[in-house]
């Protein structure tokens, strides 16, 4: 489950490893410190049953533009913490409306929860994050300097 998603505003470039690496400036109010936040995700699937899995949410100064989510290397096929690196802005406005064409889809689901869905040739995996949880680290990857550095 690798792939890089699409940012139109941001030049997106694949890696090796398929994801996508976003230059741009850092706005003066992005934290210069990285963000890392633990939460736990729903595998949504057929089965009435979900799975709950830690997933960590990350950004990284020097790419002001992405955030990352990583998945434990259980869920993946090769063994490795399985990274997806897309557009901020996708993630903030998923949380409001549904959002996104490529590789990476995020919309709000009811109040308190919202899906996030990764596309990749070995298919679809959908998540449920809590907003609550999602809107905490963006606020984080915003915040100065000295406040990033905080777990929530």
């Amino acid at each position: 489950m690798s792939a890089t998603a699409e940012n139109p505003p941001a030049t997106a470039t694949a890696t090796a490893t398929a994801t996508a690496t976003v230059t741009a400036t850092a706005t003066p109010s992005t934290t210069t410190k990285p963000v890392e936040e633990r939460v736990l995700a729903r595998v949504i699937t057929d089965d009435p049953l979900y799975r709950t899995i830690p997933v960590a949410l990350r950004f990284a100064p020097a790419e002001p533009l992405a955030v990352r989510i990583v998945f434990p290397a259980d869920l993946s096929p090769e063994g490795t913490d399985n990274e997806w690196v897309f557009p901020r802005a996708l993630l903030e406005a998923g949380l409001q409306a549904p959002t996104g064409t490529g590789d990476v889809r995020v919309w709000p689901c009811g109040r308190v929860q919202a899906v996030v869905e990764f596309h990749s040739p070995e298919g679809v995996a959908v998540i449920q994050f809590d907003i609550a949880a999602l809107r905490r680290f963006l606020r984080r990857t915003y915040a100065p300097a000295g406040a990033a550095t905080r777990r929530a």
